[in-house]
């Protein structure tokens, strides 16, 4: 099983009651404050997951992004192998979909920045796209880390990389660009009943799925409600949630997706307040992460998951 920290007594009492006196936090039904023990217990009740649960808010999820991608050519399965050895949780796909219907993991619609070849992936068939370098420029770009494995990676299908992991990984799939790819989210749901990723033997929270389209995820709660499901949200400046926004989100997903540079604690302890999970990105400083954990995310994507590995067991110790 994957290692997943759980540092309850360190950041709560710091999420949830922080400075202020005790006098000061808001009375329940029973007339007496609550302890940051038991809010997180209502956060917990309320997104409905126990505590054992990949879900749970008292968790600290560690996401390898695009695998462990400060180490290895992105979205490639020697960056998925270094984010499982470096400690982490997830393999995080961006998909994108070719031109004959194949979800292949890229981040980028254009194939020209991480290969050797040009052109977007929708007007690319999976044929042509088998035969792109997708390692070489990681090792031009950082002589220090190259391997010569890199110079002989290839981009991965959805299929190639439950292939190579199986059912023992956590997979964080993020749909891009399902708009502009008609079909996406049906060939995603018929992937993973093909790899046996919806069996009943599969533990909660294994599969995530998150997009910045909304409409992308309401299409995979109608086609397969078990998924749990992440809104990610593109801010600009700081970032800021109405209480409208939240009770929309809370009815088809579990949590949400920032870019931790926009997002605050008032904006983290809101989000938590509201029954929802929240897992900034891109996190890759130690000091980011420590900041972040004592506001209370309850995970992060990164590209170095050795850094928050360490970060996480320094904060346990103390």
């Amino acid at each position: 099983m994957t290692k997943i920290y759980k540092i309850i007594l360190l950041v709560l009492p710091l999420i949830l009651v922080g400075c202020i006196d005790a006098s000061d936090v808001e009375t329940g039904a029973g007339g007496q404050g609550d302890t940051a023990v038991e809010k997180d217990e209502d956060v917990s009740e309320a997104i409905g997951h126990s505590n054992d649960s990949l879900l749970s808010p008292d968790q600290i999820l560690n996401i390898a992004h695009r695998g462990a991608s400060g180490h290895a050519p992105e979205h490639t399965i020697e960056s998925y192998e270094k984010g499982q050895e470096l400690g982490g949780d997830y393999i995080e796909i961006d998909l994108q979909m070719t031109k004959d219907g194949e979800l292949i993991a890229m981040h980028d619609p254009d194939v020209s920045r991480t290969t050797d070849g040009e052109g977007e992936v929708s007007e690319l068939t999976i044929e042509a796209i088998n035969i792109l370098d997708a390692g070489e420029w990681f090792n031009e770009e950082n002589p220090e880390l190259a391997e010569p494995a890199f110079s002989q990676a290839q981009i991965p299908t959805l299929s190639d990389i439950f292939e190579a992991f199986g059912k023992d990984a956590n997979y964080y799939i993020e749909t891009k660009n399902p708009d502009e790819s008609p079909g996406m989210v049906k060939e995603l749901v018929s992937v993973l009943e093909e790899f046996g990723m919806l069996d009943e033997d599969m533990e909660e929270g294994q599969i995530i799925i998150q997009s910045f389209s909304k409409a992308s995820l309401k299409e995979m709660q109608e086609l397969e409600p078990s998924l749990p499901l992440i809104q990610l949200i593109s801010y600009q400046e700081q970032a800021e949630i109405t209480d409208e926004e939240l009770d929309n989100i809370v009815e088809y997903a579990v949590g949400i997706g920032a870019n931790y540079k926009y997002i605050t604690e008032d904006y983290v302890q809101k989000v938590r307040e509201a029954g929802l999970l929240i897992h900034p990105y891109t996190v890759n400083e130690k000091e980011d992460m420590e900041r972040m954990i004592e506001w209370g995310v309850t995970g992060m994507f990164t590209n170095y998951p050795d850094r928050l590995e360490e970060v996480l067991a320094e904060m346990e110790s103390e």
